[in-house]
């Protein structure tokens, strides 16, 4: 494991990105994604692209400053598209006030799009999945579900209604939920992602060395998700996850297969997951509410048990 003094956070708990210390009042936040097309739309893959990217920054309370294009496009594809899609990434990085100052561009089967990010953000005022507590309330921000409706979409089995919902929750950034829990102080915080609602807790209980209940009633979920679900629609990736937390949730018998599913479901630019004090619960809901997040939803909270494991309930 690589170590440096001025390296705050690394690969240790597989935190959302890395933090580097340049001095006393400056860290640099650095993180990269990207993946091939969730939508038909060339313009909305490339702003959820972006979105999804620019997520890592805003999950350790930072600020992203500048950002590198990635992507790989057929030479044989009408590079129109790939205009709407850098387009796309553009105007999403625009809105965050980050700026676009380059990138790389490799001939590839298959289009694939997102960002390398560097933000900035205090040392020590860095929020890592680490710090959740004993009594911590779990808030999420957006709610889940995009990975079974963008499968369902690229199936042609989706209403378009559903998967536009799906579309603007991807595409809008956390932005104000990050400045909302930068405001008021969390634990712990992490973006929800491709390994799911557990798969990212997993994380987060892991390496906090703590225990979390999440009641699958409480959590937001997009509307048209059960119908889909009831229809045997999801991602591979979905049933991969709940595979990978095999070792760590601990399932109600009152949870069905689907239940399971969805709080694994593989997400594109999701919510931030965060770890506030009891005390300042209720100011967060406040906050969030107050920035008009998709969610401000109370999912579950950090609990008496065996560390690095989750309770999942009805």
């Amino acid at each position: 494991m690589l170590t440096h003094p001025d390296l705050l956070v690394g690969t240790e708990t597989g935190d959302d990105a890395a933090v580097y210390r340049l001095n006393d009042t400056t860290a640099l936040i650095m993180t990269v994604d990207f993946f091939p097309p969730i939508t038909d739309d060339p313009y909305e893959f490339g702003a959820i692209a972006a979105a999804n990217a620019l997520s890592d920054v805003y999950a350790m309370g930072g600020k992203p400053l500048v950002a590198l294009n990635i992507v790989g496009f057929p030479a044989a594809l009408d590079k129109e598209i790939l205009g709407e899609i850098m387009r796309g990434g553009y105007a999403k990085t625009a809105e965050a006030e980050c700026l676009i100052v380059g990138g790389h561009t490799v001939d590839d089967p298959e289009p694939k799009y997102g960002l390398s990010v560097v933000g900035i953000v205090e040392p020590g005022r860095q929020i890592t999945n680490a710090g959740a507590q004993p009594g911590d309330a779990l808030i999420l921000s957006k709610p889940i579900g995009t990975g079974i409706i963008t499968t369902a979409g690229k199936q042609g089995r989706v209403d378009p209604a559903v998967l536009q919902g799906a579309v603007t929750t991807m595409a809008t950034l956390n932005r104000d939920a990050a400045q909302a829990m930068t405001k008021v102080g969390v634990h712990a915080a992490t973006d929800i992602t491709g390994f799911g609602l557990m798969g990212h807790l997993k994380s987060m209980v892991r390496g906090s060395g703590v225990c979390a209940q999440v009641g699958l009633g409480q959590v937001p979920i997009l509307p048209g998700v059960w119908e889909l679900l009831e229809q045997g629609i999801a991602p591979g990736g979905t049933g991969r996850n709940r595979d990978s937390v095999a070792d760590t949730v601990q399932w109600h018998p009152d949870l069905s297969d689907n239940d399971q599913l969805l709080l694994c479901d593989a997400q594109t630019s999701g919510g931030l997951l965060m770890a506030v004090a009891a005390d300042k619960e209720a100011a967060l809901l406040a906050e969030l509410k107050a920035a008009g997040t998709l969610a401000a939803a109370v999912v579950g909270r950090v609990v008496d048990g065996p560390p690095g494991q989750i309770q999942a309930t009805p």
